[in-house]
């Protein structure tokens, strides 16, 4: 009988490890093993007919480059090096050559098995070092045999489903200028099923700081591997990391491309990181020292730490310049004197940064209690009182109070946001001064410890909606991607950080068309179209307390505006609000779930 309850156990809290209670339950109310289990049924299996496809697909190639896959070998149980070797010559793109270095393997069966295929198939290509040197070493070695135009990234103890090069050669067909590329991939549990997909991001150089979502499949032009020096002794457990990184300083981000397929099974045993953390403590020191000797060669001053002591997930923060810019910090109101109070107090009470002023934009307060406040702020130096007495306009109310602001870096606020860490405007400030960063937005927290918002999602609520949504605090979210600074379409304007020069550059807030609705994405689109960065920090974290509690505000006229605001936008982004680059095609929009199974898939499986 497969399974069993210490399995069960396992896998539940690695379920809760990453989704919290929340994700538990979830699961309770759907099976994701069965879930994915029909998803490869249905979208990732290949017949005949499909073979055929993809083969005829192949054979119209332009350009059909060989492919090296390189393989460290070293006391590989039998049955997993046949399995792995087996699944490259299943491959239906035939122009590969497979490279092992045999690291001084100390079990007979090693040699015996590589002799056998090596002397059955010229593709197969195998050397043996007289001394174990570890993976670095071996790896060296398999790409000095490398003769093909691309090197492959394969464990010895992994396999390739069949038309994983097939794919490959596909998408660079495509993307004629790429030089590295990087597919989904999933587990192969211990029973032989397919578990765990991770389903990917497209390119996001901050998430690939806290975490290698590169690997795997791994692939990368030969002469850029070797330009860059091949794998660095030293960084064992987070060498592919390290290469990664160093190999995107050469090439530049626009040489990487996402294969939106599984194109990698990873196996799932007692000494494989893909099944344990705390099996390989080199690999956290070394991931550590990959990003941060990485942001050094590119000049930037940062700290980088471990997520916590069991993972390999890291905490990027970068130093803010010094000396530290002006902060104008615009929050607008109207009357519900104790929000703005509880905000103002926990910003000035709590916060590390010193550099900043508060311009307080109030809409038209009339009730007595919230007109003392204000009164009773004035009279202190590093606030002043905007007042704008006019028709509700989001947009209007912060672009006003950004002509008026001094600092060089503004920071959009809502009046119901408290503060909870310390260094929240200084994490802020650091990444919004990187040349490239846009809009930056924090992790903000319902005060049940829920949370509110994790960035923003293009394609959800008719238009974008939040990420981990309602996650419970101290949870990771979908392969940790709640709790790493990463790239995103946009960010919540309920705490937003950017440099004022850019908001100038991209017209503020568009207060003719997007008064209330949508403001805050159409002004990050509006970022990302002329080449900026738009990033969520989780490491600023602030309490958002009224959006928890509020009931609906759909008045009829409330409704129509908000629909007009949503056409608006439609019209305006047209596809990018439909597809966001940061959020994988093989996961659901619309009533699913956010980061369940798509069915189907807004791509073509299998070519």
């Amino acid at each position: 009988m497969r399974g069993g309850v210490i399995p069960a156990l396992r896998a539940g809290w690695a379920v809760w490890r990453r989704e919290g209670l929340a994700g538990l339950r979830n699961r309770a109310a759907r099976d994701d093993t069965t879930d994915y289990r029909a998803w490869v049924e249905r979208y990732d299996t290949l017949d005949d007919a499909k073979r055929e496809a993809l083969g005829e697909a192949v054979r119209a190639l332009h350009r059909r480059p060989v492919i090296s896959v390189l393989v460290p070998v070293f006391n590989t149980p039998e049955t997993y090096l046949r399995q792995m070797i087996e699944s490259v010559r299943a491959q239906i793109y035939p122009h590969w050559e497979l490279c092992i270095a045999d690291d001084a393997s100390t079990a007979p069966h090693v040699s015996a098995v590589l002799r056998e295929y090596a002397s059955g198939d010229a593709r197969i290509k195998v050397m043996r070092r007289a001394s174990n040197g570890h993976i670095c070493a071996a790896s060296n070695d398999a790409l000095s045999m490398a003769t093909g135009e691309f090197v492959a990234l394969l464990d010895h103890d992994d396999v390739l489903p069949e038309h994983a090069l097939c794919m490959v050669a596909m998408y660079l067909e495509r993307n004629p200028t790429a030089r590295m590329l990087y597919s989904d991939e999933d587990k192969l549990a211990p029973n032989g099923l397919r578990v765990e997909p991770y389903f990917k991001s497209d390119w996001n150089p901050a998430l690939m700081l806290g975490q290698n979502m590169f690997s795997h499949l791994g692939v990368f032009e030969t002469n850029l591997v070797r330009e860059v020096g091949g794998f660095r002794p030293g960084f064992e457990g987070s060498q592919d990391h390290d290469l990664v990184l160093r190999c995107v300083e050469r090439a530049g981000d626009g040489a990487v491309i996402h294969v939106p397929h599984v194109l990698y099974h990873w196996r799932m045993t007692a000494e494989s990181t893909s099944a344990r953390v705390d099996v390989k403590p080199y690999a956290r020191e070394a991931s550590v020292r990959s990003v941060a000797e990485h942001l050094v060669r590119t000049g930037f001053e940062a700290d980088v730490r471990q997520l916590s002591p069991d993972s390999t997930m890291l905490r990027v923060t970068f130093a803010v310049p010094q000396p530290a810019p002006l902060v104008s910090i615009i929050i607008p109101t109207r009357d519900r004197a104790e929000l703005l109070e509880r905000c103002i107090e926990s910003i000035t009470t709590r916060t590390r940064y010193d550099a900043y002023e508060i311009i307080i934009v109030d809409n038209g307060s009339r009730e007595k209690r919230a007109l003392d406040l204000l009164a009773r702020y004035e009279r202190r130096p590093e606030i002043n009182v905007l007042r704008i007495d006019a028709p509700f306009n989001y947009s209007a109310l912060n672009n006003q109070a950004v002509a008026r602001a001094r600092g060089s870096i503004l920071c959009l606020l809502n009046n119901d946001i408290e503060v909870i860490s310390p260094d929240w405007l200084q994490t802020l400030v650091g990444y919004a001064a990187l040349p490239q960063s846009g809009a930056v937005g924090a992790a903000l927290w319902y005060p049940n410890d829920r949370l509110q918002h994790g960035g923003v999602l293009l394609g959800i609520g008719d238009v974008a909606g939040h990420l981990h949504h309602m996650l419970p605090r101290g949870a990771r979210g979908y392969f940790g991607r709640a709790v790493l600074a990463q790239q995103l379409s946009a960010v919540s304007a309920a705490c937003l950080v950017v440099r004022k020069a850019l908001y100038e550059e991209v017209g503020g807030l568009d207060e003719e068309h997007l008064a209330v609705a949508f403001n805050d994405v159409d002004f990050c689109l509006k970022l990302g179209a002329a080449g900026y960065r738009n990033l969520y920090v989780p490491f600023a974290e602030l309490y958002h307390h009224e959006s928890a509690s509020r009931g609906s505000d759909m008045t009829s006229s409330n409704a129509a505006r908000f629909g007009k605001e949503a056409a608006w936008m439609h019209e305006r982004w047209k596809s990018k609000v439909r597809e966001d680059p940061f959020y994988n095609p093989n996961l659901a929009l619309g009533g699913g779930a956010v980061f369940s199974l798509a069915f189907p898939p807004r791509v073509a499986q299998c070519g």
